[in-house]
Parts: C-alpha cells; sequence; structure tokens
C-alpha cells in the first residue's frame, strides 16, 4: 500500500549488541608482560620508558590503520617514465613511507651499530617486535639494511662512504642516486631460479674492469629470480667471479649518474608480505664493487644472513603475539551460550595455550639477542650460532598454526579482509621459507654441532640453569645428551633423516629452560606439560587439566 506509514520501530531492524570493540588505542609494550621482563632480564632496562612512549605511540588506532592500507595498496611497478627512460621505479601508498620513516627515525635499522651499549641489541629487537605488530612487510628493507653493515666493514673503503648513509636515521625513498641523499637503505641479491637456498649453483657472472679483487669494479650479468625491496640504494649480490663465487655491493645508480642496469623485470605476486615488492632483476653490465675476498662470498655475506635469520625470530614471534592479542581480546568481549567465551573452559585452553606458544617465541628471540650483544664471549657466540638456526627454524615454523588457531577463536570476523586476522594469516608462513627454510635450518644445526661441538656443549650448559626446576624438562634434557653422545653422533650426517625431530626438541628444551627460569609456575609448568611430557601431535587446546589457565590467560591480556 503506497505510502504506508512505518512502524514503531522505523527503519531499526536491531540493536548492535554482543560485539567485540576493536583492539586499537593502547600501549603495544605496556600490555606485553612477557617482553616487559624479557628487556629488563635480558640487559636493556634502560630502554624501558622510551619502548612505553613507543609502544603507545604505535598502538593508536590511527596508526595501527596505516598497516591496513598498506597492504590494501600495493606496490605498483613502471619500468620506464612516459618519455621512454628506464627508471625502474616501484611506487608505495604513503602508509608505507610513514611506517619505513618510523623505523628508520627510531633506528631499527642502525641502533646497535650506532648506539653499541649494552643491550642495545636487545632493545633494538623489542622495537621491531612491536612495530612489526602493526605492519610485517616494511621490515624487509629494515632488517637487510640493519644486517648490510656488518658485512660492509669487511670492506674498508666501501665502508667509509657507505656506512654512514646506512646508519643515518634520515629516510628518503627518492629514486635518485645516493649522492644526493643523506639516508639510504640496501638489499640482498641471492637466489635464482636453478638454486635457490643453494646459492654455490648460482650463474651470475662478474668480470673485474682492471685487475680486480677487494673494493674493485666489476661488472654484472645474470638474473635474481627473488630480489625483495628493489627500491633500496643498493643490494649485495653474489656471483661467480673469476676466483670463484664472491660478495658485490651494486648500487641502483653509477657514481657518474647514470642508471646501473640492474633491471627489475616484474614484481613477485605473493600470498603474504604485499606491501613489500619483490621482485625478478636481471643484470645486465651493471657495476658492482667486490666486498671481501674472491671465492670467498658465502663467508662474506654469511653475517648479514645471520642477522636476517635472526630478524625471521622476531617478525615470528611479534605475528604470534598480535594473533593471540587479537584472540584473548576478542574472547574477553564476546558471549555466547550465556557466558562469555573467555570464562568457557574448552576456550580457556586453547588462549592458554596459545599465550604460552607466543611467549616462549618471546624469551627465546630475546635471550638470542642478548647473545648478540655479548657474542665477544665464547659461551654467547656458541649460543647465538646454533640457538639461531633453532629459533629461526622452531619459531617461523609455529607462527601460522598460531595464527589460524586464533583467527578460529574470533568466529566469523576473523576471516573477513576489513580486520587484521587475515593478514597476520598470510603473513605467518613467510619467515619460514626467507632466509633459508626449516630444512636447511635444521641442516644448519648439524652443521653447527658436527663442525663445533662447543656449541652442543653450550646448549647444554645453557639449559642446565633450569636443572631441578622441572622434573619434565630434566627428564628431557637427560635424553637429548644421551642421544648427543651416543656413537651414532660421530657423524651428524647420519642424523639427516631425524634432524627435524631432533632440532624440535632442541627448540622445546630451549624454550622450557627460559621459561622455568623466568616464567611464573604456571607458565612454565603448563609449557612442560604440553610440550616436553605429551608425545605426538595435538591441536592447539589440548593442554592437560591440572593447568592454571586463567593466570596463563590473563598474564598474555593485550589491555
Amino acid at each position: 500500500m503506497p505510502n504506508a506509514p512505518l512502524d514503531r520501530y522505523g527503519a531499526v531492524t536491531h540493536e548492535v549488541i554482543n560485539q567485540p570493540l576493536e583492539l586499537a588505542d593502547y600501549n603495544l609494550f605496556g600490555g606485553d608482560i612477557a617482553l616487559k621482563e624479557a628487556i629488563t632480564r635480558e640487559g636493556a632496562e634502560w630502554a624501558v620508558n622510551e619502548l612505553t612512549d613507543f609502544g603507545a605511540r604505535i598502538g593508536a588506532a590511527a596508526y595501527l590503520e596505516l598497516g591496513a592500507l598498506a597492504n590494501r595498496h600495493q606496490p605498483e611497478f613502471d619500468s620506464h617514465d612516459r618519455y621512454g627512460r628506464r627508471i625502474d621505479l616501484v611506487s608505495f601508498h604513503p602508509s608505507y613511507h610513514r611506517l619505513m620513516q618510523t623505523s628508520i627515525e627510531e633506528g631499527l635499522h642502525c641502533s646497535p651499530w650506532t648506539d653499541p651499549r649494552q643491550g642495545a641489541h636487545v632493545a633494538r629487537a623489542a622495537r621491531f617486535y612491536l612495530h612489526s605488530q602493526v605492519e610485517a612487510g616494511h621490515g624487509c628493507p629494515i632488517t637487510m639494511t640493519f644486517a648490510a653493515a656488518p658485512c660492509l666493514k669487511l670492506q674498508p673503503d666501501l665502508a667509509k662512504d657507505w656506512l654512514p648513509k646506512i646508519t643515518s636515521r634520515v629516510y628518503d625513498p627518492r629514486n635518485v642516486p645516493v649522492d644526493q641523499k643523506m639516508g639510504v637503505t640496501i638489499g640482498m641479491a641471492m637466489t635464482e631460479k636453478q638454486g635457490g637456498s643453494d646459492v654455490r649453483a648460482n650463474t651470475t657472472r662478474a668480470i673485474p674492469f682492471g685487475a680486480g679483487g677487494p673494493g674493485q669494479d666489476y661488472e654484472l650479468v645474470g638474473h635474481k629470480f627473488f630480489v625483495s625491496a628493489p627500491m633500496c640504494d643498493a643490494f649485495l649480490v653474489l656471483a661467480q667471479a673469476p676466483g670463484g663465487l664472491s660478495c658485490f655491493l651494486v648500487p641502483r645508480w653509477r657514481p657518474d649518474g647514470s642508471k646501473n642496469p640492474l633491471q627489475v623485470l616484474r614484481l613477485k605476486k605473493k600470498m603474504g608480505n604485499v606491501s613489500n615488492a619483490s621482485s625478478e632483476t636481471e643484470l645486465r653490465g651493471a657495476l658492482g664493487w667486490m666486498v671481501g675476498q674472491e671465492g670467498r662470498g658465502v663467508a662474506t655475506i654469511i653475517e648479514m644472513v645471520a642477522m636476517t635469520r635472526f630478524d625471521c625470530m622476531i617478525g615470528s614471534s611479534s605475528g604470534m603475539r598480535m594473533a593471540v592479542s587479537q584472540a584473548i581480546d576478542h574472547c574477553r568481549q564476546r558471549a555466547a551460550f550465556g557466558k562469555m567465551l573467555i570464562d568457557q573452559p574448552i576456550m580457556q585452553n586453547v588462549l592458554a595455550d596459545l599465550a604460552l606458544e607466543a611467549e616462549a617465541a618471546t624469551v627465546l628471540t630475546m635471550r638470542i639477542a642478548r647473545a648478540l650483544d655479548d657474542r665477544a664471549t665464547d659461551q654467547e657466540a656458541h649460543i647465538l650460532r646454533i640457538g639461531t638456526a633453532i629459533g629461526k627454524y622452531w619459531i617461523c615454523k609455529r607462527s601460522p598454526g598460531v595464527a589460524c588457531e586464533a583467527m578460529e577463536c574470533t568466529g566469523g570476523l576473523g576471516v573477513m579482509e576489513d580486520g587484521p586476522m587475515p593478514r597476520l594469516f598470510r603473513e605467518s608462513p613467510v619467515n619460514a621459507i626467507w632466509e633459508g627454510s626449516g630444512n636447511v635450518q635444521c641442516l644448519d644445526v648439524l652443521r653447527a654441532m658436527s663442525r663445533t661441538p662447543e656449541t652442543l656443549d653450550a646448549y647444554f650448559a645453557e639449559v642446565s640453569g633450569a636443572k631441578g626446576g622441572n622434573a619434565a624438562l630434566d627428564r628431557h634434557i637427560d635424553a637429548l645428551r644421551q642421544e648427543m653422545s651416543s656413537q651414532r653422533m660421530g657423524a651428524a650426517g647420519d642424523f639427516e633423516f631425524c634432524a627435524r625431530d631432533l632440532v624440535d626438541r632442541l627448540a622445546t628444551g630451549l624454550q622450557a629452560s627460559l621459561l622455568v627460569r623466568h616464567a611464573p609456575a604456571a607458565v612454565a609448568d603448563a609449557f612442560c606439560a604440553s610440550r616436553l611430557e605429551a608425545r605426538g601431535a595435538h591441536q592447539y587446546g589440548a593442554l592437560p587439566q591440572r593447568v592454571d589457565f586463567r593466570s596463563i590467560i590473563e598474564r598474555a591480556r593485550p589491555r
């Protein structure tokens, strides 16, 4: 009937109730008890006030939105300008540049090098961990720039000109020659189609212009299959020189101001990490300077690789923390079947289990950060050597499961693209692949034990600090020690078939020992009971009934 009057409710169909408020306008550092404890314990108590201010600033709703925008508006590539000149320009949304600017100004790319005091790596790792919760993709060029510094120090003549700009806290994204910029970023180009992680199979050639040798000019010709952050100002590249695989610094622009023929072919179409441009690139006679000794390219760049692997640990720990924060915050606001989700026993088991995983990742990551600070001592250098490979493998492997389960805790909202969970989920597998996959890390652990047995001694010295604190951990460590000392350990290669099982147990033993020493008993006992006593695969949420679920969840609440 035309012009029928509306009923007394007008056009209102329902009231929005029992829906959570977004997790925003909170302090990412202030609400992270495990991180705050680790900062003090591992030697960076002096940074607490700065981290508190930083956590509040980046936890603001408007700042958190930058992460969403940087992924919604993906990088765009132009090979030439409209006049036909080669530019190799990748354009980013302003949100990406804002995130990069914050990271650079906060020194996430340089602070341990420019202010090398006790706890410098711990404080820097904490900042990276917090900022990665906002947005992970932009961390790639930050990590590579950070990791490039110790590599370039091996070539003092290059370091003299480049390091001041690498460690500058000025972010300058312009596509111009280096002499026009106060601050630069550095990328890495190792991977080729035929080799992948096997970089010794690389075919890119480096031909000397003159006599050749460290610091000298070479012409590089070849194809790199994965070059992340192609807008960096220079790249550390592996190529075959006459004397073998060597490392080179290849700038985007030549010193005379002309474009170096390091040419981007296309941007990769990635499942995750989409704010960060990754490219396929060809070197068509590009200028590069040799870094380190000819034929020692892997040895030269290995320090950079070690640093980037550590940042993968930080990034995955960060992603787990954010996923768990989202799940707990949702469940404390959402009711179902007569009570809040967070008060339902089956959900408590899941949330507590996820919280255990996130805290264990955080404490191990910060322990390795302290080893970086104290690497001048043999014990810490050995812990760094074996612990980075163990942690990179284990933490990055655990991240997707945590993201998936946390997404499920938020129900149908979890799969909505206008929320954070799909981005966290897509990001979660990336670090397990970047900088050496799981198998590569496990083989690296075996290599370390075989070539430098002191690393295994350092491991057992570390975990023995928790002896007597938990019976399950004591049994776990005794079994590992017995297996390692058996005759079969004479050749680490014999362990290759069971390498993952071995590294799994090394990882959980190391995490458990840290929790027994430093976390509340509720956390440490639950971790040991579920990760050490219970053999076989379980879904998250299979913690034993005796666990203090509420204490664990309360400790992990983000606000």
